[in-house]
């Protein structure tokens, strides 16, 4: 019976451990997007002409329609930013989105907020612009993704000008189907996140079109720029799947002090001398718990399998 009742207590706080990751990811991971974001959207405004925003909400609020007659003029081609970097924000009033975009999709970008396929042109250049972004996790921005429409516009700001892009259509792909991300010759925008909601089984991906760009005045187009082409990403890891990071030993580490505070907590609890002083270390010791918890599930959550 002893080892029955213990094993039957192990289980049960396996399933509460289990519960409060699941919690963890769907909202605990927001709070952390939110808080990069802040950070992120600070260290962007320092490259960003005061007009901006101005310039953004006007051309979002014209009425765009896909059409092969005339290019909008194109931003030059420049080096992306490091992973992890913000290299500007996106808009999508149909939506209520409006997030600052990193360099990079492996685990650790995402985490932040939407992610530039590194090897596809950043906003504005000739080619394929290609983003990926959580649908259900650190504050899901592409969760109503599939809500973008052909028609619908999608407003990209960097330190080179406003540019927006009119959806086209929408796909559903293999998660390991790179073709969607391919450079194109025609100036195009790819957004991909996981499909269905709280599944990783597919890729749902919008493609939309350049239909109008205002660019800065530090901003020009070479020739030589417009003819450059970016490398196609080489393998899936890199691209629509994600790529997975972390640290085993951090995740080891915050583990051990998860036990720890749970060692103390029932040590000093059996040492107090009435029941309300144990019911007062417990809860002080729960709340210590869930802290530490909290920065453990983030320290596990990159060595999990990607997904978005």
């Amino acid at each position: 019976m002893r080892v029955l009742n213990v094993v039957g207590r192990l289980l049960l706080a396996l399933g509460v451990l289990v519960l409060l990751f699941t919690a963890y990811q769907l909202w605990g991971t927001g709070l952390s997007e939110q808080h990069s974001q802040s950070v992120l959207r600070a260290e962007l405004g320092r490259t960003l002409p005061k007009a901006a925003g101005t310039v953004a909400r006007r051309l979002a609020a014209r009425p765009h329609r896909p059409t092969t007659a005339g290019t909008p003029a194109l931003a030059p081609t420049v080096a992306p930013p490091a992973p992890g970097q913000p290299i500007g924000e996106i808009d999508i009033p149909a939506i209520g989105l409006q997030q600052v975009v990193v360099e990079g999709v492996g685990t650790t970008d995402l985490r932040l907020g939407p992610g530039h396929y590194p090897g596809t042109p950043l906003p504005g250049e000739a080619g394929n612009v290609a983003i990926a972004g959580h649908r259900t996790t650190y504050a899901h921005p592409f969760y109503d993704l599939d809500a973008v429409g052909p028609g619908t516009s999608i407003v990209l700001t960097s330190s080179q000008g406003v540019f927006v892009y009119t959806a086209v259509s929408q796909q559903v792909v293999a998660p390991a189907d790179v073709s969607v991300i391919a450079d194109t010759t025609t100036p195009m925008l790819t957004l991909t996140t996981c499909n269905p909601r709280y599944s990783a089984a597919t890729r749902l991906v919008v493609h939309a079109r350049l239909t109008s760009s205002h660019l800065f005045a530090s901003a020009t187009t070479p020739p030589a720029a417009v003819a450059t082409h970016h490398a196609r990403p080489s393998s899936p890891s890199s691209s629509l799947a994600g790529a997975s990071g972390g640290s085993v030993a951090g995740a080891v580490a915050w583990g051990a002090g998860v036990l720890a505070v749970v060692a103390a907590t029932l040590v000093v609890a059996a040492r107090m001398p009435t029941r309300s002083w144990r019911w007062a270390v417990d809860g002080l010791g729960l709340l210590g718990t869930l802290a530490v918890l909290f920065f453990f599930f983030g320290a596990v959550s990159p060595l999990l399998p990607a997904s978005l």
